[in-house]
C-alpha cells in the first residue's frame, strides 16, 4: 500500500471500497486496512472543530498594534486575524495573499502590487489600496518603534493607483522586496477617514475574528463564514493559551486540556513519544539561538573581549545537552544553510579554552566578570545554556553570573535592556531581511548594537545587486564580517519542535521560516 493510493483516496479520486480492496489484496488485514483509510481521510481538510493552543509565550504587556508585536502568541493571533500581502511557500518562495500578482521594473526599483478583488475586512468594508497605504505609514512613522521599520525606510514613495493597485518606488533596487510583507507585523488594518489606522483594532481581512482577548493569558478566536479564501480556515474555534512553563504545557497536551503545544521540553520529550495518541512535529530551517552583547558598552566595545566569549563556548555541548540533537552548531552569523547565499567555506569555530585566553590577553585583561540575563522565555533551555556556558567559560579565566529574569515581561524588559542576554530569532527568508533587521545600525531590533562600516556598505550594494554571482560574494563577505567582527554570539542553530494530538492535521507542505508552518498554522491546518 503506497503513499500516493492513501492521497488518492484523501482527495476523493478513489473510493472507500476500491482502497480496502487494493489493501486487502496487498496482504493487510481487514483492521489495518481500515485504520489506513480512517488516517487517509483525515488527512483531507476539513472544515469544524476546536483547536485549543498551549504557547510557551505571551506577556501582560502584549498589544493589538502590530507595531509591538513581539512573540509567537501575537504572531499567531495576527496572521489569523490580519492576512499580509505576501505568504511564504513550503519551497521558501514569496507567494501572494492578499496580493494577486506583483512585478517589478528591471532594475527591481519599482514594485507594482496588485490587490485580489473582493476582499473584505470582517466588518464588511472591501479592502483598497488606501488600507495598504495606511497600515504601512503606521510602521514608517518618524516616532514608530516598530521592529519592522528598517526594512522600510528603503521605500521613496507609495501611490494608489485606483482601489487595487500600490506601486512602490524604492531608494535603490531590492530583488527581495515582496518578502518582507510575510513579516508579522505587517497585516493589513482598514484606514480611516484620516488616513490612519487604529493600531487597536480586531478588524481584519483574515479567515478569524476576535471573541476575546486577555493579554499574556488567552484569546478565543472565531471563523468567519464569510471568509474570502477558499480552501482556508477550517477550523470553527481556536484558543491560544499562554502557558509559559514547559513541563505545565507539555501536561495539558497530556491531560487533553490543549490540543497542540508549542516548544515542549527536549530534556522530558521522550515522555510525549511514549503516548500513543501525541504525535511530534519538526521542522528545519532558519531559528537560531543568540547572545547579544551591546558593542558599545564595556567591555564588549573590545573585539578581544568579544572573540573571548566566542571561542569560550562549547557549541557541541549545548546541542547535544540542552537541544537534545535536534539542531546544528552555529557559527556567530545568522543565515542558516538552507537559506540563499549561505557561505558553506566559513571554517567553523569550535570551543577553545586557550584562544580565549589568548583574545583576553589581547584585550589586556587576565579575566573578565558579565553578567548574561537569561530565562527559558527566551528559548527552551536558555537557562541550562547559560550555566554551561559559565562552566566552560571558567577554564578561559571568564566568570560568567548568569541572572535568571522572570519569563513574564522578559521581551520587555530584559531584551534590547541589558547589555548582555540570550535571545533567539526565527531568521528572515532572505539574508538581507535578516541583516537589515538586526545587524543594521539604528533599526529597533539591532540587538547587538552592531555597527560596521564594511558590513553597512556591502548590505547597500548587495540588495541592488542583480547579478546572482556577486550577491552571493558580497553575502558570503557580511556572513565572515559577522562571525569575526560582530557582537553577538550564535551557538547553535535549532529545529523548531512541536507536539499534539493526533486529531491535529498538517498538509503536506509546511512554511520552514518560523515555527508552526510560518505561525500561520491557525488558518493552513485542521482537525480530524
Amino acid at each position: 500500500m503506497n503513499e500516493q493510493m492513501k492521497r488518492a483516496l484523501a482527495l476523493g479520486r478513489m473510493d472507500r471500497r476500491s482502497f480496502m480492496a487494493a489493501a486487502l489484496g496487498a496482504g493487510f488485514t481487514l483492521s489495518a486496512a481500515s485504520l489506513m483509510a480512517s488516517e487517509a481521510l483525515a488527512s483531507e481538510p476539513k472544515q469544524g472543530g476546536t483547536l485549543r493552543v498551549g504557547f510557551q509565550q505571551g506577556a501582560t504587556s502584549d498589544s493589538m498594534d502590530p507595531a509591538t508585536f513581539n512573540n509567537d502568541f501575537m504572531f499567531a493571533l495576527g496572521y489569523a486575524v490580519f492576512n499580509s500581502l505576501i505568504e511564504l511557500g513550503p519551497d521558501g518562495s514569496a507567494k501572494p495573499d492578499l496580493v494577486e500578482h506583483f512585478e517589478a521594473t528591471p532594475d527591481a526599483k519599482v514594485w507594482t502590487f496588485r490587490l485580489f478583488d473582493g476582499v473584505k475586512f470582517s466588518d464588511g468594508k472591501p479592502l483598497t489600496s488606501r488600507d495598504v497605504i495606511a497600515t504601512l505609514n503606521h510602521h514608517m512613522g518618524e516616532n514608530s518603534k516598530s521592529g519592522v521599520k528598517p526594512l522600510l525606510t528603503q521605500i521613496a514613495e507609495m501611490k494608489a493607483d485606483g482601489d487595487t493597485t500600490v506601486v512602490f518606488t524604492l531608494s535603490e533596487g531590492n530583488a527581495d522586496f515582496p518578502y518582507i510583507f510575510n513579516d508579522y507585523h505587517l497585516g493589513i488594518r482598514p484606514a480611516q477617514a484620516d488616513g490612519t489606522i487604529d493600531p487597536m483594532t480586531m478588524i481584519g481581512s483574515g479567515g478569524y475574528t476576535v471573541e476575546s482577548f486577555e493579554p499574556g493569558v488567552r484569546a478565543v478566536l472565531k471563523r468567519r463564514g464569510d471568509y474570502w479564501k477558499p480552501k482556508r480556515a477550517f477550523i470553527d474555534t481556536v484558543e491560544i493559551i499562554a502557558i509559559a512553563d514547559a513541563t505545565a504545557r507539555m501536561n495539558a497536551l497530556i491531560t487533553g486540556e490543549v490540543d497542540l503545544i508549542d516548544r515542549p521540553d527536549l530534556k522530558t520529550i521522550h515522555l510525549l513519544k511514549r503516548n500513543k495518541d501525541i504525535k511530534i512535529h519538526t521542522q528545519d530551517g532558519t531559528m537560531h539561538y543568540v547572545l547579544p552583547m551591546f558593542s558599545d558598552v564595556a567591555p564588549f566595545t573590545d573585539n578581544n573581549v568579544r572573540m573571548a566569549l566566542k571561542y569560550a563556548i562549547d557549541r557541541e555541548e549545548i546541542v547535544s545537552k540542552v537541544l537534545k540533537g535536534y539542531g546544528s552548531v552555529g557559527n556567530d552569523q545568522p543565515i542558516a544553510p538552507s537559506m540563499p547565499f549561505y557561505k558553506a567555506d566559513l571554517p567553523q569555530r569550535a570551543y577553545d579554552a586557550d584562544k580565549a585566553k589568548y583574545y583576553l590577553k589581547q584585550s589586556g585583561l587576565t579575566s573578565l566578570d558579565v553578567d548574561l540575563h537569561t530565562a527559558d522565555a527566551s528559548f527552551n533551555g536558555a537557562v541550562d545554556a547559560s550555566v554551561l556556558f559559565s562552566e566552560s567559560a571558567k577554564a578561559a579565566g571568564i566568570n560568567i553570573k548568569v541572572v535568571r529574569e522572570p519569563d513574564d515581561g522578559y521581551w520587555s524588559n530584559v531584551w534590547l535592556k541589558k547589555p548582555f542576554c540570550t535571545s533567539y530569532w526565527g531568521g528572515r527568508p532572505t539574508p538581507d531581511l535578516m541583516f537589515s533587521s538586526a545587524y543594521t545600525p539604528g533599526a529597533d531590533w539591532n540587538e547587538s548594537h552592531f555597527d560596521n562600516a564594511r558590513f553597512n556598505e556591502l548590505l547597500v550594494k548587495a540588495r541592488s545587486e542583480l547579478d546572482q554571482a556577486r550577491r552571493a560574494e558580497m553575502y558570503g563577505e557580511m556572513q565572515a564580517i559577522v562571525s569575526d567582527e560582530g557582537s553577538t554570539i550564535i551557538p547553535a542553530f535549532g529545529q523548531y519542535v512541536s507536539a499534539m494530538n493526533k486529531r491535529v492535521q498538517i498538509p503536506d507542505g509546511v512554511t520552514q521560516m518560523w515555527n508552526l508552518d510560518g505561525q500561520r498554522f491557525i488558518e493552513r491546518w485542521w482537525v480530524a
